[in-house]
């Protein structure tokens, strides 16, 4: 499986259903990553980037994650693909 393909995917039906509920409404890709998750130690750990959308500001996207898992240790880094 191709992840550029599944991003892009992603992106397109995340468009769609935004269409949907206004044409006025655009969305903007501004960037991409992983997210390794461990759920037994309550570990979230954001890094790497898209190959066709590059890297996302991962302490924009730790801060968004934070609000949703206040319990877990939520980390984030550069490295990594």
């Amino acid at each position: 499986m191709c992840l550029i393909s599944v991003a892009a995917d992603i992106f397109d039906e995340t468009e769609a259903a935004l269409k949907k509920i206004s044409p006025k409404l655009k969305a903007n890709c501004v960037g991409g990553g992983r997210i390794q998750h461990d759920a037994a130690d309550k570990k979230l750990k954001v890094y790497g980037y898209s190959q066709g959308f590059g890297k996302a500001d991962h302490e924009v996207s730790v801060s968004i994650l934070k609000k949703k898992y206040s319990d877990y240790d939520i980390t984030w880094s550069d490295e990594g693909y």
